[in-house]
């Protein structure tokens, strides 16, 4: 395992020479964070490069980092993270490009280098509101059209901003404000002793 871990690394950094902003090993794998103005030529290389051919991109998520390290997170504020898969050289690399405008994060679509990205992108969009641009359909996909903001963002509220539900006098699906009463969460104690071992 760490042989085909520095030959990745050896490949890496051979292959995108100072264009990677770092190439971390943790936990047996690789990280790599890239510039996002980079990031289409650097996508293109991991995917066609010899000696890498990191032609499967397995997963691609969106991360929020404002409450990160309790809010003493100083970089951008939204990443995307694309978790590829080289099936010739039998390697995976994790991919971190971080958006440049915190309040309107954009990427570059990659669906050109891996098709099977335009759901995930789509889903990214939907759930962080980190709009790809070269997407030929972004849209929202696991959200109603009707639904405002983004639910994954950490200042996304808990109990949302409307509630649906089925009126029968209507015959149909309404929206109302949210009618959840906002509640204190206290934290369960355990007086045992040796609890949990």
């Amino acid at each position: 395992m760490a042989t085909k871990l520095e030959a990745l690394q050896q490949s890496l950094q051979t292959a995108l020479g100072d264009k990677a902003v770092s190439l971390t090993e943790a936990l047996g794998e690789l990280t790599l964070v890239v510039k996002v103005a980079d990031w289409p030529a650097i996508a293109r290389t991991l995917c066609d490069h010899e000696s890498l051919q990191l032609k499967s991109c397995i997963d691609l998520c969106g991360l929020d980092y404002s409450t990160y390290k309790e809010g003493g997170w100083d970089g951008a504020r939204f990443a995307v993270v694309y978790h590829l898969l080289s099936l010739v050289h039998n390697v995976r690399l994790r991919v971190r490009v971080f958006c440049g405008d915190d309040e309107l994060p954009v990427m570059p679509s990659m669906i050109d280098v891996w098709p099977g990205l335009n759901w995930f992108e789509r889903e990214a969009f939907d759930l962080y509101g980190i709009v790809f641009t070269g997407h030929p359909d972004l849209r929202r996909i696991l959200t109603d059209y009707g639904f405002v903001g983004h639910p994954f963002r950490k200042d996304f509220p808990l109990s949302g901003h409307v509630e649906m539900r089925y009126d029968p006098t209507q015959g149909r699906v309404i929206y109302q404000p949210v009618t959840i009463e906002p509640r204190e969460i206290t934290p369960r104690i355990i007086r045992e002793e040796n609890y949990g071992g």
